[in-house]
């Protein structure tokens, strides 16, 4: 972890940034212990079954800037990526009243003889071509493991371009083979919005900036009584409100996997303060970014009055929850940082969060701050979770140990997960909006949303009845982490 290089077109990799890892299976005190000791070290798998891609995090944020358009350097294959960003790109317009436009995305094309003689004059004529058909305020070129192996000088082109059109042309390095990290692609996206598109602040304004994914805009009424107005980014904002984000009063990171690098570089170049407090999840974890909140907008006494209300007005409400969930168990799955805000929401309805499978695991974040750590917070605030392991999407793990634990509820913040703990007639929830449970409110919107899937488990019981698994009773006999190299023997409960 060092300071925002903006003088270099490509990102330092969160493995040799942050020391993130892919691979850990022990408690989540055991893990926090070893990455602020500065012990932690990756356990790699001689088994891999799926991984995702940087590319694809690195074109979720600059796909849904409304006036931008993206030329993917890639062979066709790369373009897959195209289809899911414009539907989610096209439902995110819908619910903010925008027109519905289809997302302005290209792709190269790259082929044998390109990969042989390269493909610069391809890429230049690409975006020319592009430039001519929507005419966009900037064009990003997000490279692809096949440009990155052929060497092709992406980012020389992307000059010579600037010149000739008068916009910018951003490289976004984003080679997927590059990281196992793959939400390094938030950062090289990030990386290229504030080299080339941010400029220095003309002066500060009563702005907040809100680094998220696209959903709901839960921070507008609650920054206006403080007398500030939320900036939503970077989905569905324009180039020419990007170029002043530097002139905000604050950042806010809904989500820290998403956002440590653009914060801390919001701060570290242009003096943008960045909220350093976890993301607020749970009541204690909510109190505490409320009062952060407070400090670095100069509104602790409005702060405060608004703690005071909340807990008057939904604590009641979750101690009759917890005697409803009272004895129930439960485990998770999903991203790092929103995994950490699932493990509270559930410690506080009451539940035994039995274990989680969490994608990686950044042990610092870009602001340096241990303060920032969500997964400390969490055990400090609630204690110890046992068979905690960071697992990059590994299904057969997930399998293995869902059949053992047995859960009365699995929760899920990403799609394609969700159907193992189905099939295993565990009733399971997905939650793709990060923002559904933020905040006070967040905890009641779980809460209610659990006793909906626990009220209705029959369709999994059915299911798990009628369905298969590819997994061979030898697999599922076998300990979970068989293929996982170095901190293996802990013992499932």
């Amino acid at each position: 972890m060092g300071k925002i290089n903006l003088e270099d077109p490509a990102v330092t990799i969160r493995e040799a940034r942050l020391g993130s890892i892919t691979g850990f299976n022990g408690t989540a005190g055991e893990l926090v212990k070893c990455a602020h000791a500065g012990k932690l070290h990756d356990c790699s798998r001689s088994f891999s079954q799926c991984l995702d891609c940087t590319s694809g995090k690195a074109f979720c944020q600059l796909s849904m800037i409304k006036d931008a358009a993206i030329v993917n350097h890639a062979p066709i294959g790369c373009a897959g990526d195209f289809f899911g960003y414009n539907f989610v790109y096209r439902v995110g317009q819908m619910q903010r009243g925008l027109p519905s436009t289809i997302g302005r995305y290209f792709n190269t094309n790259l082929e044998e003889r390109d990969t042989v003689f390269g493909a610069v004059g391809k890429l230049k004529s690409t975006v020319h071509e592009v430039y001519d058909r929507v005419h966009p305020k900037a064009i990003f070129i997000t490279t692809s493991c096949a440009s990155g192996i052929i060497g092709d000088d992406v980012e020389g082109a992307a000059n010579e371009l600037t010149e000739e059109l008068g916009i910018p042309v951003v490289t976004c390095f984003c080679e997927g083979f590059k990281s196992k990290i793959w939400t390094t692609g938030f950062d090289v996206a990030y990386h290229s919005i504030v080299r080339k598109i941010v400029k220095p602040p003309r002066k500060k304004t009563n702005k907040v900036n809100i680094i998220n994914f696209w959903g709901e805009h839960i921070f507008d009424e609650m920054l206006e009584k403080l007398g500030y107005k939320a900036e939503y980014i970077v989905p569905f904002t324009t180039i020419s409100q990007l170029k002043y984000i530097s002139e905000a009063s604050a950042t806010i990171e809904i989500c820290p996997t998403l956002g440590t690098y653009l914060g801390a570089a919001l701060e570290q170049v242009y003096g943008v303060p960045e909220m350093k407090s976890p993301p607020g999840y749970g009541i204690a974890g909510t109190d505490t970014w409320m009062r952060e909140l407070g400090t670095v907008l100069n509104r602790k006494d409005e702060i405060e009055e608004i703690i005071k209300e909340e807990h008057k007005r939904i604590i009641p409400i979750i101690e009759e929850y917890r005697s409803i969930f009272k004895g129930k168990t439960a485990y998770l799955t999903a991203g790092a940082a929103h995994g950490h805000a699932i493990i509270a929401l559930l410690r506080e309805l009451g539940f035994e969060v039995q274990g989680a499978a969490i994608f990686h695991h950044d042990p610092v974040y870009d602001n340096g701050e241990s303060t920032s750590d969500a997964l400390a917070q969490d055990v400090k605030n609630y204690g110890d979770v046992k068979n905690y392991n960071v697992c990059n999407k590994q299904a057969y793990e997930l399998v293995n140990i869902l059949n053992r634990l047995k859960p009365d509820i699995m929760i899920a913040r990403h799609g394609g997960m969700t159907l193992w703990g189905a099939k295993l007639g565990v009733p399971t929830l997905l939650i793709g909006d990060e923002q559904f449970g933020f905040g006070y409110q967040g905890v009641l919107n779980y809460a209610e949303r659990i006793v909906e899937t626990l009220d209705n488990k029959e369709f999994v019981t059915n299911l798990a009845k009628h369905s298969t698994m590819p997994y061979t009773k030898w697999w599922l006999e076998q300990d979970p982490f068989t293929f996982l190299g170095g901190n293996t023997n802990v013992e499932l409960y």
